[in-house]
């Protein structure tokens, strides 16, 4: 091809493709809800007609033979043919996956878990199948969470409406005897009505503050706090119902560890946690409070002050382990409140109002089984800087 002749050539091909290339995207544009098949089938179509049509111009400007003409057109047709089987699988495999995602995406709607799809046609899609799977399954923990704060939240309900609902009826039953004139001991009917209204004080405030907590409304007054001098007030506090039942309460650990806390909120967690122990240890058994301090592993961790509660209660199930800090849950049956000291509420939220005081101090609680009972540890920030 002689120089003069290419400017040429090239100006009938790219006419010939604007020309197919235009109607091309006027037959998509006509066909955009249609199947991917037929799509990608047009595109193909479009590519070798814009193919054979320049050629065809340039061959018929340069003189070819006819014989030169059939061959070409020849082999042009079975390329045209074979590119558009080479189309119609690619668009068969595109559809099957695009059917294949969108069931996914359904199975997503209905809360069902998204089966584990095989490698797609391209890693575009195959990445988008993974990423659905994944979706799909954070949707699934979310729900069960979901359902099981609901379920936390419906037996908080049950339990509050049995709590309120046993003294009420004592007082009321005491107040109408009192009333007319039918109670042999009125100095005694009026210590059990101050017991119970005590007892649902003491209900009443635990509701409060779990409210505080769960809407983020707790304000902590942070100051040093002697981890000693807090504890053993606290369990000089609780000494005579423990002694009552005829426990063990005792105190071991460091005495000298100060941290950056609220000692009214602080105060509130150590003993929600020993009433615990008080509540459930059998007569006769020891409950230790203990202190120590613990260092931070890794570079940049903080040291942490631990106080635990160790009783002799036989432990906690393995299922529920996971669970004692929800609120209303409890391991044992239904409890009336009159099985319980005075003032400690019973409702099941002491573990609950435990765990929210703690974070809001930016530690941890947990617990888990010891020989013959179970121990609770409130991990808390020793550094003014990590507890602020």
């Amino acid at each position: 091809m002689t120089p003069d002749v290419l400017p040429a050539a090239s100006l009938f091909a790219l006419a010939c493709a604007v020309v197919v290339g235009g109607a091309g995207l006027l037959t998509l544009r006509l066909l955009s809800r249609t199947s991917l098949v037929l799509q990608l089938m047009v595109i193909a179509l479009a590519t070798v007609v814009s193919v054979v049509g320049g050629m065809a111009a340039v061959a018929s400007q340069m003189y070819v033979s006819r014989h030169d003409l059939t061959v070409f057109y020849s082999v042009a047709g079975v390329a045209g043919l074979v590119s558009l089987a080479m189309a119609a699988v690619l668009g068969r495999q595109l559809a099957r996956d695009s059917r294949s995602l969108r069931s996914a995406a359904a199975s997503i709607g209905r809360g069902e878990r998204v089966a584990s799809t095989d490698r797609q046609s391209n890693n575009e899609f195959t990445a988008l199948a993974g990423e659905l799977a994944a979706t799909g399954e954070r949707l699934a923990e979310s729900r069960a969470r979901e359902n099981q704060i609901e379920e936390s939240r419906r037996e908080l309900i049950a339990w509050i409406s049995h709590d309120l609902r046993t003294p009420l009826a004592g007082i009321r039953a005491m107040a109408e005897a009192l009333e007319d004139g039918m109670a042999e001991d009125p100095d005694r009917y009026y210590t059990q009505m101050r017991g119970q209204v005590d007892r649902l004080t003491g209900m009443v405030d635990d509701l409060f503050e779990l409210s505080k907590i769960h809407s983020g409304t707790l304000r902590l007054t942070l100051q040093p706090v002697s981890l000693y001098d807090l504890i053993s007030d606290t369990v000089a506090g609780l000494w005579p119902i423990a002694q009552a039942k005829s426990l063990d309460l005792r105190f071991a650990g460091e005495t000298r560890l100060t941290i950056l806390a609220d000692p009214r909120e602080l105060s509130r967690v150590v003993g929600n946690l020993v009433m615990n122990a008080i509540q459930q240890s059998p007569a006769g058994s020891a409950i230790v409070v203990s202190v120590t301090a613990s260092a931070g592993s890794g570079a940049g961790a903080a040291d942490h002050a631990v106080i635990s509660v160790t009783d002799a209660a036989g432990g906690i199930p393995e299922r529920d382990l996971g669970r004692v800090f929800e609120a209303g849950w409890r391991a044992s049956g239904p409890r009336t409140p009159a099985a319980e000291p005075l003032g400690t509420g019973g409702a099941g939220l002491g573990l609950a109002i435990v765990q929210g005081i703690v974070q809001a101090h930016h530690g941890e609680v947990r617990v888990f089984n010891v020989p013959g009972g179970c121990r609770f540890e409130v991990l808390l920030p020793q550094h003014p800087a990590a507890a602020t």
